[in-house]
């Protein structure tokens, strides 16, 4: 069985979760799963190893767990971006809009160089704030954003639409709803 095969079958579906009409795609068999798991962090390494990347952004949560292990796999730092107030040094921060709200996201300031090719993971790409968000972040620091990465993309909300002319890799791609 392909990678991406033996990954889909390691995320289970649930039904009314958070609310009434959707369906979440649970992550958590796979990250109990040694080989899985390890399928879907080479999987998702490959496509940036040979890039010039410098750095991988990890969005909280879920984003921390596949970046900083894509990060280890490539040889590379980590750099997270985490919900307001769990950073301790000076930071810099941007409001985004959900499809139900505001939320936001911040990074400390001196975490990027100028000029530094960056990767951002996360896990889901659905409507495509959380990760447009990020990477505005990464280039008001003066970072050079190379492409954004997923683990599972939610063809049917476009998120792609938001993140303009970069490279996207998705290992997985779930086109109903």
């Amino acid at each position: 069985m392909a990678t991406a095969g033996i990954v889909q079958g390691l995320i289970r579906d649930i039904p009314d979760f958070p609310e009434p009409g959707i369906i979440y795609k649970d992550i958590t068999p796979l990250l109990a799963d040694p080989v899985g798991f390890d399928l879907a962090v080479h999987a998702m390494a490959d496509p940036w190893a040979d890039l010039g990347v410098e750095l991988v952004v990890g969005v909280e949560a879920r984003g921390f767990l596949f970046g900083a292990t894509i990060a280890r796999q490539l040889g590379l730092g980590f750099v997270p971006v985490r919900k307001p107030g769990k950073l301790p040094h000076t930071i810099s921060s941007i409001d985004y809009g959900l499809e139900y709200g505001t939320d936001t996201l911040e990074m400390h300031t001196d975490a990027i160089g100028e000029g530094q090719k960056v990767v951002v993971i996360d896990d889901v790409l659905a409507t495509g704030g959380t990760a447009a968000a990020t990477g505005e972040l990464v280039e008001r620091h003066g970072g050079s954003l190379v492409g954004f990465g997923f683990l599972l993309e939610l063809g049917f909300l476009d998120g792609r639409a938001q993140l303009g002319p970069r490279r996207i890799e998705s290992l997985l791609m779930v086109d109903g709803a």
